[in-house]
Protein backbone atom coordinates (compact mmCIF):
# COMPACT_ATOMS: atom_id res chain seq x y z
CA UNK A 1 0.00 0.00 0.00
CA UNK A 2 0.95 3.43 -0.81
CA UNK A 3 1.52 6.06 2.42
CA UNK A 4 -1.24 7.42 4.29
CA UNK A 5 -0.83 10.71 5.64
CA UNK A 6 -2.43 11.81 8.66
CA UNK A 7 -3.96 15.23 8.25
CA UNK A 8 -5.66 15.73 10.90
CA UNK A 9 -9.08 17.65 11.78
CA UNK A 10 -10.18 21.37 10.35
CA UNK A 11 -13.19 23.08 10.02
CA UNK A 12 -14.22 25.26 7.57
CA UNK A 13 -15.91 27.75 10.38
CA UNK A 14 -12.95 28.33 12.36
CA UNK A 15 -11.92 30.47 8.88
CA UNK A 16 -14.75 32.60 8.88
CA UNK A 17 -13.38 35.18 10.64
CA UNK A 18 -10.40 35.73 8.46
CA UNK A 19 -11.80 34.90 5.30
CA UNK A 20 -15.57 36.52 5.62
CA UNK A 21 -19.24 35.01 5.82
CA UNK A 22 -19.54 35.38 2.11
CA UNK A 23 -17.12 33.21 1.04
CA UNK A 24 -17.68 30.69 3.61
CA UNK A 25 -21.35 30.25 2.42
CA UNK A 26 -20.20 29.73 -1.25
CA UNK A 27 -18.11 27.12 -0.77
CA UNK A 28 -20.59 25.19 2.02
CA UNK A 29 -22.95 25.68 -1.57
CA UNK A 30 -20.78 24.21 -3.83
CA UNK A 31 -20.58 21.06 -1.36
CA UNK A 32 -24.05 20.64 -1.75
CA UNK A 33 -24.46 17.62 -3.76
CA UNK A 34 -20.64 16.57 -3.75
CA UNK A 35 -21.53 14.82 -0.05
CA UNK A 36 -19.46 11.42 -0.05
CA UNK A 37 -17.23 11.34 -3.16
CA UNK A 38 -14.03 9.74 -2.93
CA UNK A 39 -11.30 11.85 -3.60
CA UNK A 40 -7.62 10.72 -3.47
CA UNK A 41 -4.83 13.04 -3.42
CA UNK A 42 -1.32 11.63 -4.39
CA UNK A 43 1.89 12.99 -4.04
CA UNK A 44 5.58 12.20 -3.91
CA UNK A 45 6.41 13.78 -0.20
CA UNK A 46 4.46 14.33 2.76
CA UNK A 47 6.77 16.99 4.04
CA UNK A 48 9.38 19.54 2.65
CA UNK A 49 7.85 21.06 -0.10
CA UNK A 50 4.64 23.87 -1.25
CA UNK A 51 2.64 20.48 -2.18
CA UNK A 52 2.75 19.18 1.30
CA UNK A 53 2.06 22.70 2.61
CA UNK A 54 -1.25 22.55 0.72
CA UNK A 55 -2.40 19.45 1.16
CA UNK A 56 -2.19 19.20 5.09
CA UNK A 57 -4.67 22.29 4.92
CA UNK A 58 -7.13 21.13 2.19
CA UNK A 59 -7.28 16.98 2.62
CA UNK A 60 -9.56 17.84 6.07
CA UNK A 61 -10.87 21.02 4.87
CA UNK A 62 -12.33 18.70 2.32
CA UNK A 63 -13.34 15.91 4.46
CA UNK A 64 -15.02 18.88 7.01
CA UNK A 65 -17.57 20.02 3.94
CA UNK A 66 -18.42 16.45 3.51
CA UNK A 67 -16.23 14.32 1.01
CA UNK A 68 -14.44 11.42 1.88
CA UNK A 69 -10.96 12.70 1.42
CA UNK A 70 -7.48 11.03 1.86
CA UNK A 71 -3.74 11.70 0.66
CA UNK A 72 -1.39 8.97 0.04
CA UNK A 73 2.75 9.52 -0.67
CA UNK A 74 3.82 7.44 -3.86
CA UNK A 75 6.98 5.00 -2.37
CA UNK A 76 10.46 5.73 -4.33
CA UNK A 77 14.09 5.03 -3.59
CA UNK A 78 17.22 7.30 -4.53
CA UNK A 79 17.58 6.51 -8.54
CA UNK A 80 13.90 7.50 -8.70
CA UNK A 81 13.78 10.62 -7.08
CA UNK A 82 17.39 11.51 -8.59
CA UNK A 83 15.78 11.29 -11.91
CA UNK A 84 12.51 13.01 -10.90
CA UNK A 85 14.73 15.93 -9.33
CA UNK A 86 16.02 16.41 -12.71
CA UNK A 87 13.13 16.32 -14.51
CA UNK A 88 11.73 19.01 -12.55
CA UNK A 89 14.97 21.10 -13.40
CA UNK A 90 14.75 20.50 -16.94
CA UNK A 91 10.70 21.73 -16.97
CA UNK A 92 11.66 24.42 -15.34
CA UNK A 93 14.43 25.32 -18.28
CA UNK A 94 17.53 23.64 -16.81
CA UNK A 95 19.35 21.96 -20.54
CA UNK A 96 19.88 18.55 -18.70
CA UNK A 97 16.76 16.34 -19.03
CA UNK A 98 16.68 12.51 -18.25
CA UNK A 99 17.97 10.20 -20.30
CA UNK A 100 15.76 7.22 -21.73
CA UNK A 101 17.40 4.91 -19.22
CA UNK A 102 16.15 7.56 -16.31
CA UNK A 103 12.86 7.55 -18.25
CA UNK A 104 12.68 3.65 -17.79
CA UNK A 105 13.06 3.91 -14.19
CA UNK A 106 10.51 6.69 -14.24
CA UNK A 107 8.14 4.57 -15.05
CA UNK A 108 9.29 1.38 -13.45
CA UNK A 109 8.61 3.53 -10.11
CA UNK A 110 5.11 4.49 -11.21
CA UNK A 111 4.02 1.35 -12.14
CA UNK A 112 5.16 0.38 -9.07
CA UNK A 113 2.80 2.70 -7.59
CA UNK A 114 -0.06 2.09 -9.61
CA UNK A 115 0.41 -1.52 -8.61
CA UNK A 116 0.14 -0.26 -4.88
CA UNK A 117 -2.86 1.78 -5.83
CA UNK A 118 -5.81 0.40 -4.04
CA UNK A 119 -9.66 1.58 -3.54
CA UNK A 120 -12.31 2.86 -6.24
CA UNK A 121 -12.13 6.68 -6.40
CA UNK A 122 -14.44 8.68 -7.77
CA UNK A 123 -11.55 11.67 -7.98
CA UNK A 124 -7.57 10.74 -7.59
CA UNK A 125 -5.71 14.03 -7.79
CA UNK A 126 -2.40 13.77 -8.99
CA UNK A 127 0.49 16.42 -7.48
CA UNK A 128 2.99 17.37 -10.02
CA UNK A 129 5.40 15.13 -12.59
CA UNK A 130 6.65 12.32 -10.01
CA UNK A 131 3.49 10.37 -10.03
CA UNK A 132 2.38 12.00 -13.25
CA UNK A 133 2.89 7.95 -15.12
CA UNK A 134 0.49 6.43 -12.47
CA UNK A 135 -2.84 6.96 -13.96
CA UNK A 136 -1.10 5.41 -17.42
CA UNK A 137 -1.35 2.09 -15.72
CA UNK A 138 -4.68 1.97 -13.77
CA UNK A 139 -6.87 4.11 -15.79
CA UNK A 140 -9.51 2.07 -14.17
CA UNK A 141 -8.82 2.79 -10.18
CA UNK A 142 -10.71 6.03 -10.50
CA UNK A 143 -13.83 7.40 -12.18
CA UNK A 144 -12.27 10.80 -13.14
CA UNK A 145 -8.32 12.00 -12.98
CA UNK A 146 -6.76 15.50 -12.60
CA UNK A 147 -3.22 16.57 -12.69
CA UNK A 148 -2.22 19.22 -11.36
CA UNK A 149 1.51 20.61 -12.00
CA UNK A 150 2.67 22.81 -9.29
CA UNK A 151 6.41 24.25 -10.94
CA UNK A 152 6.86 26.62 -13.42
CA UNK A 153 6.12 25.47 -17.18
CA UNK A 154 6.85 28.93 -18.99
CA UNK A 155 10.21 27.82 -20.38
CA UNK A 156 10.42 24.12 -20.34
CA UNK A 157 13.47 22.07 -21.42
CA UNK A 158 11.84 20.36 -25.20
CA UNK A 159 13.21 17.09 -24.44
CA UNK A 160 11.82 16.52 -21.00
CA UNK A 161 7.99 18.18 -21.84
CA UNK A 162 8.51 15.42 -25.12
CA UNK A 163 7.72 12.57 -22.77
CA UNK A 164 5.42 13.91 -20.33
CA UNK A 165 3.01 15.47 -22.32
CA UNK A 166 1.50 12.02 -23.12
CA UNK A 167 1.39 10.76 -19.80
CA UNK A 168 -0.77 13.99 -19.05
CA UNK A 169 -2.38 14.27 -21.82
CA UNK A 170 -5.00 12.08 -21.09
CA UNK A 171 -5.97 13.32 -17.46
CA UNK A 172 -9.82 14.43 -17.55
CA UNK A 173 -8.48 17.62 -16.72
CA UNK A 174 -4.96 19.93 -15.08
CA UNK A 175 -4.80 22.39 -12.90
CA UNK A 176 -1.82 25.06 -12.87
CA UNK A 177 -1.04 27.94 -10.91
CA UNK A 178 -0.82 30.16 -13.94
CA UNK A 179 -2.05 30.26 -17.71
CA UNK A 180 0.97 30.85 -19.22
CA UNK A 181 2.47 27.53 -17.51
CA UNK A 182 -0.13 25.46 -19.45
CA UNK A 183 1.41 23.94 -22.67
CA UNK A 184 -0.13 24.48 -25.78
CA UNK A 185 -0.51 20.86 -26.60
CA UNK A 186 -3.42 20.79 -23.22
CA UNK A 187 -5.06 23.88 -24.65
CA UNK A 188 -8.65 23.72 -26.44
CA UNK A 189 -9.10 20.64 -25.79
CA UNK A 190 -12.96 20.90 -24.25
CA UNK A 191 -13.39 17.32 -23.66
CA UNK A 192 -10.20 17.46 -20.87
CA UNK A 193 -10.34 20.63 -19.94
CA UNK A 194 -7.67 22.95 -17.95
CA UNK A 195 -8.09 25.37 -14.94
CA UNK A 196 -5.97 27.66 -13.43
CA UNK A 197 -5.75 27.87 -9.95
CA UNK A 198 -3.12 29.71 -7.51
CA UNK A 199 -1.92 27.70 -4.05
CA UNK A 200 -2.71 29.38 -0.61
CA UNK A 201 -1.92 29.49 3.13
CA UNK A 202 -3.26 28.21 5.71
CA UNK A 203 -3.49 31.16 7.85
CA UNK A 204 -4.36 28.86 10.90
CA UNK A 205 -1.85 26.69 11.29
CA UNK A 206 1.52 26.53 13.11
CA UNK A 207 3.73 28.53 10.76
CA UNK A 208 1.13 31.29 10.17
CA UNK A 209 -0.81 32.00 13.25
CA UNK A 210 0.62 35.54 15.06
CA UNK A 211 3.28 35.07 17.36
CA UNK A 212 3.71 38.02 19.57
CA UNK A 213 6.84 39.68 18.69
CA UNK A 214 8.29 38.86 22.41
CA UNK A 215 7.58 35.49 21.42
CA UNK A 216 8.98 35.84 18.12
CA UNK A 217 12.34 37.05 19.45
CA UNK A 218 12.81 34.60 22.11
CA UNK A 219 12.78 31.78 19.05
CA UNK A 220 15.30 33.40 16.98
CA UNK A 221 17.57 34.52 19.88
CA UNK A 222 17.65 30.24 20.46
CA UNK A 223 19.76 30.45 17.00
CA UNK A 224 22.08 33.20 17.84
CA UNK A 225 20.21 35.75 16.20
CA UNK A 226 20.24 39.66 17.87
CA UNK A 227 17.38 41.03 17.98
CA UNK A 228 18.27 44.17 18.40
CA UNK A 229 20.15 44.56 15.29
CA UNK A 230 18.81 44.33 11.91
CA UNK A 231 17.66 40.69 10.16
CA UNK A 232 17.77 39.96 6.38
CA UNK A 233 15.81 36.33 6.13
CA UNK A 234 14.68 33.64 3.35
CA UNK A 235 13.32 30.79 3.98
CA UNK A 236 13.31 28.26 1.18
CA UNK A 237 14.51 24.69 0.04
CA UNK A 238 18.23 24.72 -0.94
CA UNK A 239 17.68 24.85 -4.21
CA UNK A 240 19.57 26.72 -7.26
CA UNK A 241 16.42 28.27 -8.40
CA UNK A 242 15.80 29.63 -4.90
CA UNK A 243 19.31 31.21 -5.32
CA UNK A 244 20.34 31.56 -1.66
CA UNK A 245 24.19 32.00 -3.53
CA UNK A 246 22.84 35.04 -4.52
CA UNK A 247 21.14 36.31 -1.55
CA UNK A 248 24.45 36.00 0.06
CA UNK A 249 25.51 38.53 -2.37
CA UNK A 250 22.91 40.65 -2.09
CA UNK A 251 23.62 40.60 1.99
CA UNK A 252 27.35 41.37 1.41
CA UNK A 253 26.35 44.38 -0.53
CA UNK A 254 23.70 45.65 2.12
CA UNK A 255 26.15 44.85 5.08
CA UNK A 256 28.96 47.36 3.16
CA UNK A 257 26.13 50.26 4.16
CA UNK A 258 24.74 48.97 7.32
CA UNK A 259 27.85 46.52 8.78
CA UNK A 260 25.38 45.51 12.00
CA UNK A 261 23.06 43.10 9.65
CA UNK A 262 22.35 39.48 9.92
CA UNK A 263 21.18 37.26 7.27
CA UNK A 264 19.46 33.47 7.73
CA UNK A 265 18.93 31.28 5.47
CA UNK A 266 15.95 28.97 6.54
CA UNK A 267 15.15 26.09 4.78
CA UNK A 268 13.82 22.62 4.87
CA UNK A 269 15.16 19.24 3.08
CA UNK A 270 12.12 16.62 1.63
CA UNK A 271 12.98 12.98 1.11
CA UNK A 272 12.40 13.84 -3.11
CA UNK A 273 14.93 16.10 -3.40
CA UNK A 274 17.95 14.26 -2.92
CA UNK A 275 19.92 17.13 -4.65
CA UNK A 276 19.05 19.55 -1.69
CA UNK A 277 22.28 18.10 0.67
CA UNK A 278 24.77 18.70 -2.49
CA UNK A 279 23.39 22.79 -2.60
CA UNK A 280 23.00 22.97 1.08
CA UNK A 281 26.36 22.08 1.27
CA UNK A 282 27.46 24.46 -1.37
CA UNK A 283 25.52 27.47 0.20
CA UNK A 284 27.60 27.03 3.89
CA UNK A 285 31.01 26.97 1.93
CA UNK A 286 30.07 30.07 -0.14
CA UNK A 287 28.63 31.69 3.40
CA UNK A 288 32.16 30.78 4.69
CA UNK A 289 33.07 31.53 8.56
CA UNK A 290 30.61 35.17 8.25
CA UNK A 291 28.96 34.55 11.90
CA UNK A 292 26.42 37.21 11.15
CA UNK A 293 25.50 34.63 8.11
CA UNK A 294 23.16 31.84 9.93
CA UNK A 295 22.23 29.48 7.89
CA UNK A 296 19.41 26.52 9.35
CA UNK A 297 17.14 23.50 8.24
CA UNK A 298 14.74 21.10 9.58
CA UNK A 299 17.11 18.97 10.97
CA UNK A 300 18.26 21.73 13.55
CA UNK A 301 14.85 21.74 14.81
CA UNK A 302 13.69 24.41 13.05
CA UNK A 303 9.95 23.81 12.38
CA UNK A 304 6.90 25.34 11.83
CA UNK A 305 7.28 27.80 15.00
CA UNK A 306 10.86 28.39 14.39
CA UNK A 307 9.72 29.15 10.33
CA UNK A 308 6.76 31.55 11.67
CA UNK A 309 9.61 33.25 14.08
CA UNK A 310 11.81 34.11 11.68
CA UNK A 311 9.66 35.63 9.17
CA UNK A 312 7.93 37.50 12.00
CA UNK A 313 11.06 38.65 13.46
CA UNK A 314 12.66 40.06 10.09
CA UNK A 315 12.96 43.21 9.29
CA UNK A 316 13.24 42.39 5.64
CA UNK A 317 12.18 39.01 4.04
CA UNK A 318 13.62 37.82 0.64
CA UNK A 319 12.35 35.37 -1.80
CA UNK A 320 15.11 35.60 -4.62
CA UNK A 321 14.08 32.26 -7.09
CA UNK A 322 15.08 32.65 -10.25
CA UNK A 323 12.11 29.93 -11.60
CA UNK A 324 9.15 29.89 -9.21
CA UNK A 325 6.06 27.83 -9.45
CA UNK A 326 4.20 30.10 -7.37
CA UNK A 327 6.61 30.67 -3.93
CA UNK A 328 4.17 29.87 -0.96
CA UNK A 329 6.63 31.41 1.10
CA UNK A 330 6.17 34.79 -0.33
CA UNK A 331 2.57 34.79 1.06
CA UNK A 332 3.22 33.12 4.22
CA UNK A 333 6.12 36.25 4.85
CA UNK A 334 3.38 38.82 3.53
CA UNK A 335 0.76 37.27 5.98
CA UNK A 336 3.15 38.49 9.07
CA UNK A 337 2.85 41.97 7.57
CA UNK A 338 6.55 42.04 6.67
CA UNK A 339 7.85 43.69 3.81
CA UNK A 340 9.18 41.19 0.53
CA UNK A 341 11.54 41.93 -1.84
CA UNK A 342 11.47 38.83 -4.79
CA UNK A 343 12.17 37.64 -7.81
CA UNK A 344 10.38 38.71 -10.63
CA UNK A 345 9.58 35.20 -11.83
CA UNK A 346 6.30 32.76 -12.11
CA UNK A 347 3.65 32.99 -9.32
CA UNK A 348 5.75 35.69 -7.50
CA UNK A 349 4.50 38.91 -8.95
CA UNK A 350 0.83 37.79 -8.19
CA UNK A 351 1.74 38.39 -4.95
CA UNK A 352 3.91 41.29 -4.78
CA UNK A 353 2.67 43.73 -6.74
CA UNK A 354 5.69 46.11 -7.20
CA UNK A 355 5.77 48.99 -5.42
CA UNK A 356 2.85 48.26 -3.56
CA UNK A 357 3.16 45.13 -1.50
CA UNK A 358 6.93 44.26 -1.94
CA UNK A 359 9.15 44.83 -4.54
CA UNK A 360 10.34 42.75 -7.50
CA UNK A 361 14.10 42.26 -8.52
CA UNK A 362 16.68 40.65 -11.42
CA UNK A 363 19.82 40.58 -9.81
CA UNK A 364 21.53 40.45 -6.44
CA UNK A 365 22.63 44.11 -6.94
CA UNK A 366 18.66 45.09 -7.26
CA UNK A 367 17.86 42.92 -4.46
CA UNK A 368 20.65 44.89 -2.15
CA UNK A 369 19.07 48.13 -2.81
CA UNK A 370 15.69 47.31 -1.97
CA UNK A 371 16.38 46.09 1.01
CA UNK A 372 18.73 48.65 1.74
CA UNK A 373 15.84 51.13 1.21
CA UNK A 374 13.44 49.29 3.77
CA UNK A 375 16.15 48.81 6.45
CA UNK A 376 16.42 52.64 6.25
CA UNK A 377 13.13 53.56 5.97
CA UNK A 378 11.09 51.32 8.49
CA UNK A 379 7.43 53.46 7.65
CA UNK A 380 7.88 52.32 4.06
CA UNK A 381 8.65 48.23 5.63
CA UNK A 382 5.67 48.67 7.59
CA UNK A 383 3.62 50.15 4.46
CA UNK A 384 4.25 47.55 2.22
CA UNK A 385 4.12 44.97 4.89
CA UNK A 386 0.35 45.80 6.13
CA UNK A 387 -0.44 45.66 2.09
CA UNK A 388 1.11 42.67 1.40
CA UNK A 389 -1.01 41.09 4.63
CA UNK A 390 -4.28 42.32 2.93
CA UNK A 391 -3.36 41.12 -0.31
CA UNK A 392 -3.04 37.75 0.73
CA UNK A 393 -6.51 37.62 3.38
CA UNK A 394 -8.09 38.96 -0.12
CA UNK A 395 -6.31 36.11 -3.06
CA UNK A 396 -4.09 33.59 -1.05
CA UNK A 397 -6.11 32.03 2.07
CA UNK A 398 -6.84 28.16 1.99
CA UNK A 399 -10.63 28.28 1.99
CA UNK A 400 -10.49 30.04 -2.06
CA UNK A 401 -8.83 27.15 -2.97
CA UNK A 402 -10.81 24.44 -1.31
CA UNK A 403 -13.61 27.01 -3.43
CA UNK A 404 -11.66 26.26 -6.21
CA UNK A 405 -11.27 22.84 -5.94
CA UNK A 406 -15.50 22.18 -5.54
CA UNK A 407 -15.77 23.93 -8.50
CA UNK A 408 -13.40 22.15 -10.56
CA UNK A 409 -15.47 18.65 -9.18
CA UNK A 410 -18.69 19.98 -10.62
CA UNK A 411 -17.17 20.90 -13.84
CA UNK A 412 -14.78 18.94 -15.03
Amino acid sequence: MLQHVVVGHKSLSDYTHIVGRQLVDEIRSLADGLEGQRVLHLSATAFGGGVAEILYALVPLMNDVGLHCEWHVMLGREEFFNVTKRLHNALQGDPDAPTSDEWDIYRRYNQLNADELAGDWDIVIVHDPQPAGVRNFVPDKARRWIWQCHIDLSEPNAAALAPLLPLVADYDAAVFHIDRYVPEELRSRPERPVYVSPPAIDPLSPKNMRLSPEDAAFVCEQFGIDVDRPLMCQVSRFDPWKDPIGVIDAYRQVRTEIPDVQLALVGSMATDDPEGWEFYNRTVAYAGDDPDIHILNNLNNVGAIEVNAFQSQADVLIQKSTREGFGLTVSEGLWKARPMVAGNVGGIPLQVIDGRTGFLVNSPEECAERCLRILRDPALGRRLGLAGKEHVRANFLMPRVLRDWLRIFKQA
